[in-house]
């Protein structure tokens, strides 16, 4: 059987059930015709249309209208930069082969779709996307009495959406949604919006996770492909080894454009990293108030905020691209977190050491002093000049030379010695002054005012970094 008697044999089909079986299939009215004079209109339509060949051909462009319908946005993923949404799409387009008389409209079978022509329209950016068919194929055919065809489709689809997080999670995302020509350029088939930025419903009411959506408008373009060779093309391009010559035209093919901006919803994060996060900074600054001497709990309470810290960094990056392109906001924060309670753990160690230091000088002292008491029977400490110690070594030094080296020697000669002795004491003096300055800036006299001055200090610079970090994330 050939496919051109396939609708007359629909037709037949439908007339002898409407006939045989009345009160099954009622007779219906539209307008001035019944079902028995619908019936041969519907097959008079059929009779020589060429579903291959589009309307108005050569006599001009088709122009589509679409719609949409947002159902809904299923999910939006962050690691492979794409949403999933559940369309309705509405094409009309006029085609002068389909008017019949009346002002009704006709509702076809969509499974007689492959008896019409239709758009090759496409989403250019879709990676993913079906057709419903449940219970049926969730199409829509419908003619109107002056040649218009309204085709709707049901499609759920995942489309890519280029994303910048490097302000997350107080990000804000455009994304789009394109609707394209597969094969026909803007010389056969023109698109258009039906109502403009009306053309899109279900953006208003749609609820999502972790977006809102903020704002949208629809755009109208053109998409530039290259058609394929044409020899007789004048302009060419040589081929890599030079030895042939490729001619390409370009052409202009129809493309609209949704945009829509989703400002993330930030609350859930606050709860989730940030409050955890700076309560661990706060826990961090216990330690500044327990005793030095008190070393199990002071270590403990460091590591294990760091710890926790480092864990809490590891979960909030689970759910996000590892791309070292993007330095997000959490990570910034989180890092700024994590050098608080490394610093907070830093000042318990220099503060042990200095505390540990100054005890040590101090019982040296003690030891010394009770020798001396021991001994002299005094509690004063003999002092031995600098001087002194100097002419002693002067005096043992002179006493080893030979005697008959020192009687032979000149006077001129004698003097030279003792002026570079002297210089050569001043530069070691000199040196010896500036260590013990250098070192005295490294000394702390008590090393409990660390903990004390920690107090302040940390407490006011987290105050001072947070207040930069929400100005800038969130207003600049």
């Amino acid at each position: 059987m050939s496919l051109s008697a396939f609708p007359v044999l629909v037709v037949h089909l439908l007339s002898y059930l409407t006939t045989t079986s009345g009160c099954m299939y009622p007779s219906h009215h539209w307008g001035d015709w019944n079902d028995s004079q619908l019936l041969p209109t519907i097959q008079k339509l059929m009779k020589g249309y060429n579903r291959y060949l589009r309307p108005n051909f050569n006599e001009g462009p088709v122009e589509i209208g679409m719609s949409l319908d947002i159902a809904s946005i299923d999910a939006i993923s962050e690691i492979n930069m794409d949403y999933t949404a559940t369309i309705f799409l509405r094409q009309r387009w006029r085609d002068s082969r389909l008017v019949f008389p009346g002002n009704e409209s006709i509702s076809v079978d969509g499974r007689l779709v492959s008896l019409l022509w239709i758009p090759d329209t496409f989403i250019p950016d879709s990676k993913r996307s079906f057709l419903h068919d449940v219970t049926v194929e969730n199409r829509l055919i419908r003619i109107f009495s002056n040649g218009t065809v309204l085709y709707a489709l049901r499609i759920t689809a995942t489309i890519a959406c280029n994303m910048d997080l490097t302000k997350y999670p107080m990000d804000r995302q455009v994304c789009t949604l394109q609707l394209e020509s597969w094969g026909y350029n803007l010389q056969d088939v023109v698109f258009y919006w039906t109502r403009g930025n009306d053309s899109v419903k279900g953006l208003d009411t749609l609820r999502l996770a972790q977006y809102s959506v903020e704002s949208y408008h629809t755009t109208v373009s053109e998409a530039v492909y290259e058609t394929g060779r044409v020899p007789e093309f004048p302009t060419c391009r040589m081929t890599a080894d030079r030895k042939a010559s490729l001619c390409f035209t370009l052409g202009k093919y129809p493309k609209l454009v949704l945009h829509f901006a989703l400002r993330r919803n930030v609350l859930f994060f606050i709860l989730e990293t940030y409050v955890p996060s700076t309560l661990l900074v706060v826990l961090s600054w216990v330690s500044f108030w327990i005793s030095q001497s008190s070393v199990p709990a002071r270590t403990c309470i460091g590591v294990t905020t760091v710890l926790t810290m480092t864990t809490l960094m590891m979960g909030a990056r689970t759910s996000l691209p590892n791309a070292n392109c993007f330095i997000k906001a959490i990570d910034v924060y989180l890092g700024i977190c994590f050098t608080f309670i490394f610093g907070a753990l830093l000042e318990y160690a220099c503060a042990h050491f200095y505390t540990m230091q100054h005890q040590t000088v101090e019982d040296l002292y003690r030891d010394l002093q009770r020798e001396f008491n021991e001994s002299n029977g005094n509690g004063s400490l003999p002092i031995v000049s600098t001087a002194q110690t100097k002419q002693s070594s002067k005096i043992g030094s002179t006493a080893e030379e030979p005697e008959e080296q020192t009687a032979n020697s000149d006077t001129r000669n004698s003097a030279e010695p003792k002026e570079d002795t002297s210089k050569q004491g001043c530069g070691l003096s000199s040196v010896a002054n500036a260590s013990r300055r250098a070192a005295s800036v490294f000394t702390v006299e008590n090393p409990h005012n660390i903990d004390c001055h920690a107090r302040t200090l940390f407490p006011m610079a987290f105050l001072f970094i947070n207040i930069l970090y929400w100005l800038y994330y969130l207003f600049l």
